[in-house]
């Protein structure tokens, strides 16, 4: 039988850079793979709003949470990964423990598989076992799709969790290389990506 533990979060950002010592959340791999200035703004500003994507979300998961006898919400930490997270769903098949992370979109990108492959090194953590896949599970088109964790998906993990851990309040991020990205941000009226950049590039 599977028993996964209930772990508080005690993880603290100073206010004007990340700490060394602190715990990156995994989900904030996901918001900086998407856009660096995006997490730089919910980091240093907490300028998390709710668009209506970010809300259908949410409803997704509270529904979908009601279904099921797998682990669901199950937090981890890991001092030796310097990162911690709350897993959407953990489940065993066959005789192995995955997780699963569910999104809301029809499809996944490439930093859904990054984030996929933390959770999988945060239950590898604590379990002291390999953790070789994973499963995303998209609402859009209620399927799940099996996911190897390769090597190169563990250390695009450790890369990315070392930028963050790296990040200041004063040294803010560039624009991102595609702006329809910022249609759908929940960040958009803090950032300010079309005014902000007039006057930062003149």
């Amino acid at each position: 039988m599977l028993c996964m533990p209930i772990v508080p979060p005690s993880s603290t950002r100073c206010g004007d850079h990340v700490s060394r010592s602190d715990l990156v959340n995994i989900s904030d791999l996901n918001q900086y793979l998407y856009c660096p200035r995006r997490l730089y703004y919910l980091m240093f500003y907490q300028t998390q709003g709710v668009n209506v994507f970010l809300a259908d979300g949410r409803a997704l998961h509270r529904r979908q949470s009601r279904r099921g006898g797998w682990y669901r919400e199950v937090y981890l930490r890991a001092e030796a990964l310097h990162m911690h997270g709350r897993i959407d769903v953990v489940e065993r098949v066959g005789g192995v423990v995955v997780p699963v992370e569910r999104k809301h979109g029809s499809r996944y990108y490439e930093n859904d598989l990054v984030q996929l492959a933390a959770y999988a090194m945060l239950l590898e953590d604590y379990l002291g076992e390999r953790v070789p896949f994973g499963y995303l599970y998209l609402y859009g088109t209620d399927t799940r799709s099996f996911i190897e964790i390769t090597e190169r998906l563990r250390e695009k993990v450790r890369e990315t969790v070392e930028a963050i851990r790296a990040m200041r309040a004063d040294e803010v991020p560039g624009f991102s290389e595609n702006p329809n990205k910022c249609r759908k941000c929940s960040t958009v009226t803090y950032c300010m990506p079309y005014e902000a950049r007039v006057l930062e590039e003149g």
